[in-house]
């Protein structure tokens, strides 16, 4: 089945590379208008949005900020007029070591929340609020909201990113609860769980030795890829999903069990 998109205004967070960049090219191809977000990788998201041409508008702003990403936000807003979709993809893994002073420690673990939990309930507020005034004057809107979060949130992560699992279980209780509280205003929310896919960070990672490790983890032969996870993020937004909401879809070759 072919998914058509078409009609279909999408914000989508950290899409200059990686997971981001291949969402972004298979919604684009799903024929949806895309506001692509970016932080600091400007010539990256140039580059793709050159790469994909008509119906892509960049919106650039730094997450760790609060009052930057309401500004992305009303960018997105402004560019497309109306927004059906959000997926919140963007996310920060910072090593903070318990042998760290606690201030330098602390403020590990705010960036990492500010980025991965905070800004994604930004942008998630006022994404309900655009869906659910919609939805009260009677206009079609999709009210679909992805967020990726990730199989750290379930098993947990190594002691020396205890806050990037903490920062996506709450990701997750908050989808959760999303979808429990405005199912019926016309929201739909769910998670992506992915485990080690392959972008620069596990490509760093593997390349200092590290490949065994990730593919012991494993219960097919290969890494994910970033086009394994895209295909998913198009079925939950055209709507063919919406009866899951508020699920967790897993999508890291059963490593999440181990």
């Amino acid at each position: 089945m072919h998914i058509d998109l078409s009609g279909s205004n999408i914000l989508l967070t950290g899409a200059s590379r990686g997971i981001g960049a291949e969402i972004a090219r298979q919604l684009h191809a799903s024929g949806a208008t895309l506001a692509l977000h970016y932080g600091r990788s400007r010539d990256e998201a140039q580059a793709l949005a050159n790469e994909l041409g008509a119906r892509v508008h960049l919106v650039q702003g730094n997450l760790e900020d609060p009052e930057a990403v309401t500004g992305v936000w009303q960018a997105a807003l402004n560019a497309l007029g109306r927004i059906d979709v959000l997926v919140n993809n963007a996310g920060t893994s910072i090593l903070s070591s318990i042998d760290e002073d606690v201030a330098t420690w602390t403020a590990a673990w705010q960036r990492t929340m500010n980025v991965n939990l905070l800004a994604s309930g930004i942008l998630s507020k006022h994404f309900i609020e655009h869906t659910l005034a919609g939805h009260e004057a009677g206009l079609p809107s999709g009210g679909r909201l992805i967020n990726i979060a990730s199989r750290a949130a379930f098993r947990g992560d190594t002691a020396d990113y205890i806050a990037y699992a903490a920062s996506k279980g709450g990701v997750v209780a908050m989808t959760r609860s999303i979808a429990r509280a405005f199912g019926k205003q016309g929201v739909k929310a769910f998670n992506i769980a992915p485990g080690w896919v392959m972008t620069d960070m596990a490509k760093e990672f593997m390349d200092a030795g590290g490949e065994e490790t990730v593919l012991s983890e494993l219960a097919l032969p290969t890494l994910t890829q970033p086009s394994d996870v895209a295909p998913t993020i198009v079925l939950l937004a055209s709507g063919l999903a919406d009866h899951a909401t508020g699920c967790t879809i897993d999508i890291n070759a059963a490593s999440y069990v181990h």
